[in-house]
């Protein structure tokens, strides 16, 4: 099975119990003149009950295979011109938290709305002053530019790889 599949397999499963759930909702008790809906309706209840159980604990089993997939399985990305490898999760955590606190540490380096020039002291005295920056300006769009494409770049590539990636056992 691909990671893929799995994944939608897991939201099956989901969906199922949810429908069991409101099924429970409903017929779970009634009052004594009323006449119950199936003929063994404590039965179907505990049946219920028990399928949702089964298809819980094949859920987990799921998101378990998957996670160990995503544990051990390596990807290589282009990224910058630099081929970068991690495993699929570390990927996801790289997405997910990572990849923009990087470009807004990159895009945060600026003249900080500083003035260059010929300045009068009070004194009369002229002063130039010049900007110090205390990075490199080429340096930082670069890199702002790899952040920015950075996470379309993860996304697209780990979509390949949960389509064509089979679960580890």
């Amino acid at each position: 099975m691909k990671i893929i599949e799995g994944l939608k397999e897991i939201k099956r499963l989901e969906i199922k119990v949810n429908e069991l759930t409101e099924k429970i909702i409903v017929h779970c008790a009634d009052q004594s003149h009323e006449i119950p809906m199936y003929p063994d309706q404590k039965g179907i209840v505990a049946g219920w009950l028990q399928s949702i159980h089964d298809t819980l604990k094949e859920a987990m089993r799921l998101r378990i295979q998957i996670q160990q997939t995503n544990m051990e399985v390596p990807v290589g990305i282009m990224l910058g011109g630099v081929q970068v490898s991690h495993t699929i999760a570390e990927w996801i955590i790289r997405r997910r938290l990572y990849a923009n606190s990087e470009r807004k540490a990159w895009n945060s380096l600026s003249d900080r709305g500083l003035k260059e020039g010929k300045f009068k002291k009070s004194s009369g005295e002229i002063l130039e002053v010049n900007i110090r920056r205390y990075y490199d300006p080429l340096e930082r769009d670069r890199k702002v530019d790899i952040y920015n494409n950075e996470p379309g770049i993860i996304d697209r590539t780990l979509e390949v790889v949960n389509a064509t990636t089979d679960l580890v056992d």
